[in-house]
Parts: structure tokens; C-alpha cells; sequence
């Protein structure tokens, strides 16, 4: 500290923007949404396994909403069918990066949307590396068709698919709002470039 000139970094100045949050909290909030996810992901496909299992799709809502098991081999809303390794592989990646930018995660947005992505990353992991027909090469356990059976309309799909796309349109809209990971705005990070 510059005491001489009065210089007090402790304190934001005008043209300083506040310190933001501490990283624990953000990390707790990460944490906490995919481990929520995570297990309703989980719950889900146990009693969809138990309940859908050679039934009809049964109707809800007028139709709008399906439920019926498929056991699917690819990626979310049945893309790269036959490609599960690879897929597996990618889903192991994304885990990892997540873990690699906690300890500098000081928003909240970014920590919810990132919580929700890592959940669905690892419900969808967990189903590529324990169900059958082997490791690394099991099918995903989907169980929800809109607006039509069978997946007509829209893939059938589940929560940690769901999860992943809400998480990875917040990240979007983050990034688009110009609000980085390590609680900066872009704005403010081209300033002190120029």
C-alpha cells in the first residue's frame, strides 16, 4: 500500500469495480447444483428403469410430455449414435475443465451454469461407464418424449440432458453479457489491455 500518494487498493474506487465474490461461495453454489442435479438425475433413470421397462409410452398433460425408456447408445437427443467411447471421452474431458476452473470461479452465474453442465456431464457419464452393454460404451437411460411418442417430434431425452443445455445457455448468456468466469467483464478486461 502507497501511503504517500494515498493510495488505498483496499477500497474500490469509482473507476474500480468491486471485488467480487469470494470463490468459496461460488464453489459451494457449484457444488451444490450438481450434486442436486446429479442425484435427480440419478432417481430418475432408477424409476424409469423400474416403472418404463417394456410399457407403452404413457401420456401426460394432454400429450405434451411422453415417458417411455430408451436405451440410448449417443449423445444427447440420440446424435453420434455409435460413437459412446468417444463420447464417454468427451464427457470425462468436460468434468475435468469444470474442476481445473473452480478454484477461479467468482461468479454466480458462470457457477450455476457450470454446476448444471458438470451434473449433466456426469449423469450421462455414469450411465456410459456402469450400464450395459460395457464400460465406457453403455447406453444413456432416456425417458422423456415431447409433444409426441417415440421421440416424433423432439428426441426423448432426460435431466441431465435438460441440465446440460439449460447450464450451457446460461454460460452463453454470461458470455454474452460480458461477465467472465473470474467475476470480470470484458468491457473493463479490453480497457486495461488498451
Amino acid at each position: 500500500m502507497n501511503t504517500e500518494r494515498g493510495d488505498d487498493r483496499d477500497t474500490p474506487t469509482e473507476s474500480e469495480p468491486a471485488t467480487p465474490a469470494p470463490p468459496a461461495r461460488r464453489r459451494l453454489l457449484l457444488i451444490s447444483a450438481a450434486l442436486a442435479v446429479f442425484a435427480a438425475d440419478l432417481v430418475t433413470k432408477i424409476i424409469a428403469v423400474a416403472t418404463l421397462e417394456g410399457e407403452a409410452p404413457i401420456r401426460l398433460l394432454g400429450g405434451a410430455v411422453y415417458l417411455q425408456l430408451v436405451r440410448n447408445p449417443g449423445a444427447a437427443f440420440s446424435m453420434a449414435t455409435g460413437m459412446t467411447w468417444l463420447l464417454s471421452l468427451v464427457a470425462l474431458g468436460v468434468v475435468v475443465a469444470i474442476i481445473w476452473i473452480i478454484p477461479k470461479l467468482r461468479s454466480a452465474g458462470w457457477a450455476l451454469g457450470l454446476g448444471l453442465v458438470l451434473a449433466g456431464a456426469l449423469g450421462n457419464l455414469t450411465d456410459r461407464v456402469f450400464r450395459a452393454p460395457s464400460v465406457l460404451q453403455g447406453h444413456v437411460i432416456d425417458f422423456v418424449s415431447v409433444f409426441g411418442p417415440n421421440g416424433e417430434v423432439w428426441p426423448v431425452f432426460n435431466v441431465a440432458d435438460s441440465a446440460i443445455c439449460v447450464g450451457g445457455g446460461l454460460i452463453v448468456l454470461m458470455a454474452m453479457l460480458g461477465r467472465d468466469y473470474d467475476g470480470t467483464h470484458t468491457s473493463a478486461k479490453a480497457k486495461e489491455t488498451a
